[in-house]
């Protein structure tokens, strides 16, 4: 029962770092394009270098 003194906090800290984690890929645009990679898969073109 005392392990669980310590495996509460543990857990609340991972998942707060999961958050900030998440929050911090919203706010940097890297889910800015979600169709984009179905369209290109499905184009004939042959694209070396992806645009940025």
């Amino acid at each position: 029962m005392n392990i669980l003194a310590y495996l509460i906090p543990i857990s609340l800290i991972l998942g707060g770092v999961g958050l900030v984690a998440f929050v911090y890929t919203v706010r940097s645009n890297q889910y800015d394009d979600p169709e984009g990679d179905s369209r290109r898969i499905l184009s004939n073109e042959w694209d070396d270098r992806p645009k940025p």
